[in-house]
């Protein structure tokens, strides 16, 4: 005999393929990379060197809301340094066209279905302290899970307005910078109350960085700049 499978059955039932896929997905990313096969790069000794002198893989979180410049920096590390990275914000983006939804729609989908959302930042908070995760990790929370594992890196947040931000938009997704600065004053408003109701996490607050950088007037390469020197210790 058939068993019937009830709603709340049904939704359980998804979530759990859901997570699956997204557990897959990230742990092939993270067990794809070798230590042995990084380009490891020695930069200054008091960033890199602890437990009697032994050299330890840099890592470093990099976080801002969409638009910041964190992808471009992130970018322009691992070609500095021949880091490898994981991008929390594109494992979101995939997620909400997996759903086909926008990412407005799918902050919403995930406040009412917060498991899925929760799940995500699990993933990454457990990435973050993984021997073999890439140096880098690029997500808006990725500086708050790593300050309350109390893991020592360099925890990096860019601060750039909406206009500028909404302006970067357009240029990678299209519409206008009209359309899109209410979209970004939506989605973070989301995003802010996602964090505060489930992990009790103020976006706003700096309290986790190392180094927080106004970007507003700063070209990439600048910003790039600013960071090398607080890695290597000059600032």
């Amino acid at each position: 005999m058939a068993m019937m499978m009830g709603p709340t059955n049904q939704r359980t039932r998804s979530y759990r393929v859901e997570f699956g896929c997204l557990k897959e997905l990230l742990v092939r990313v993270v067990r794809g990379i070798r230590l042995s096969e990084l380009k490891l790069v020695r930069i200054d000794a008091e960033s890199v060197l602890k437990n009697g002198g032994d050299e330890l893989v840099a890592r470093v979180t990099v976080s801002g809301h969409p638009g910041s410049g964190t992808s471009t920096l992130v970018e322009g590390l691992c070609e500095e340094y021949g880091w490898t990275k994981l991008n929390g914000g594109q494992l979101f983006r995939d997620m909400a066209k997996n759903h086909s939804m926008t990412l407005e729609d799918f902050g919403h989908y995930c406040e009412e279905n917060e498991q899925v959302d929760k799940e995500l930042d699990a993933l990454l908070a457990d990435t973050i302290v993984n021997p073999e995760s890439p140096e880098i990790i690029e997500s808006r929370l990725a500086g708050w899970w790593a300050y309350r594992e109390t893991h020592d890196c360099h925890r990096i947040w860019l601060e750039v307005s909406e206009g500028i931000r909404a302006s970067r938009i357009v240029s990678r997704e299209g519409g206008t910078i009209q359309g899109q600065v209410p979209q970004i004053k939506e989605r973070m408003e989301s995003d802010k109350l996602r964090y505060l109701q489930y992990y009790d996490i103020d976006i706003d607050s700096m309290e986790p960085y190392t180094l927080v950088i106004d970007a507003n007037d700063m070209d990439a390469g600048s910003v790039l700049s600013l960071v090398k020197m607080h890695l290597e210790g000059e600032n």
